[in-house]
């Protein structure tokens, strides 16, 4: 990251800290139950359709992975134009931008990544094509401190660039929100309302989400609350939530493991009794469903970090329709149940 991005994210996150103090989910919950959540918005568009014009009397923001893009069009709404680089199903870890991908970005007045590492050739081409007075964002870098950071399976520390998936442990979405709104809001004061009453109608669904995702991890056994996965996106997750993740199959180069890796694995899971392990849906892999077969687990082959479930314009292909998506599969394999999250819809909340 230049230093120059560097100094506008620490400015950010200070005003960001003045604007929304810290608040526990848990103690928002309480709050959430009396606030209707609004009527869905007709489309779950991650702004594929968006003219993206110079002229267009709006804000263009152009994003990357489409959990970032969901939480951005979930707080801008309609009054906003909606790029999202990474198409869905895509490694982001590996993606480069096309050429064609430099016009989008210099039409942008915003570009808004994750950061932490994730998307270094996008915002790359974002910093060698920004047009006057256009900014980058990276949400992750401003909601954790180096401090905060996790190496793991996948990202050893030894490589210098932490796990970056912060937004799969709600409280984390909810921050990238809440800093799109002070974003958005100062770049479009006169629609500053708008944005507020958007984000304050996600919210109420995160809060709602958390506590459901909570309870439904108390309800699997404590010695099943552990996590072996293909992609290693599941720290942040886990640690929110009280889970352990006790393995990740994929290498930090994104092979596949080694034999001898694969027999480490199949070990550590007899020997931990794990229910089931999880492929990905970007990353599948015949390797870890060997792996399961091999121990005795339950192979579940399509848990998603940062693919929606369905078609762009499917009103659930939405961040929480994939979390809910996610819990359906993770929560019950692992021997729990997930009636806590009943009645929260996977829909988009924004005003028209």
């Amino acid at each position: 990251m230049s230093a120059s991005r560097a100094r506008r994210c620490s400015r950010r996150s200070i005003l960001a800290g003045l604007l929304f103090p810290a608040v526990p989910l848990a103690s928002m919950a309480a709050r959430a139950q009396g606030v209707a959540t609004p009527v869905p918005a007709p489309t779950s568009s991650l702004g594929w359709d968006d003219s993206f014009a110079e002229e267009n009397g709006k804000l263009n923001v152009a994003t990357t992975v489409a959990p970032i893009s969901s939480i951005v069009r979930n707080v801008g709404g309609r009054r906003i134009d909606l790029k999202g680089i990474v198409p869905d199903g895509t490694n982001s870890h590996t993606f480069e931008p096309a050429p064609s991908d430099a016009e989008i970005l210099s039409r942008a007045d915003l570009v808004i990544v994750n950061g932490l590492a994730l998307e270094d050739p996008t915002i790359e081409l974002a910093e060698a094509n920004l047009k006057g007075g256009a900014e980058i964002y990276a949400l992750g870098d401003q909601t954790i401190t180096r401090a905060e950071w996790t190496f793991d399976f996948s990202f050893p520390e030894q490589d210098g660039d932490p796990n970056p998936h912060l937004w799969v442990n709600i409280p984390y979405a909810l921050r990238y929100a809440e800093l799109t709104h002070l974003l958005l809001a100062e770049r479009d004061p006169g629609n500053a309302d708008y944005y507020a009453r958007n984000l304050q109608h996600y919210r109420t669904v995160l809060v709602r989400l958390d506590a459901g995702i909570t309870a439904a991890i108390q309800t699997i056994p404590e010695q099943n609350r552990k996590l072996l996965t293909y992609h290693d996106s599941y720290a942040y997750f886990a640690a929110h939530y009280g889970m352990i993740v006790i393995g990740a199959a994929q290498p930090s180069n994104f092979s596949e493991p080694s034999p001898r890796e694969v027999a480490r694995l199949i070990d550590q899971i007899r020997e931990l009794a794990v229910p089931a392990v999880f492929g990905s849906e970007v990353f599948p892999s015949d390797v870890l469903e060997q792996i399961a077969a091999e121990a005795g687990a339950q192979y579940v082959d399509d848990l998603r970090d940062d693919d929606p479930p369905g078609e762009p314009g499917d009103p659930a292909h939405t961040y929480v329709g994939m979390m809910l998506k996610n819990m359906e599969l993770m929560v019950p394999a692992l021997g729990g149940t997930i009636e806590a999250l009943e009645g929260i819809q996977p829909y988009d909340t924004y005003e028209p």
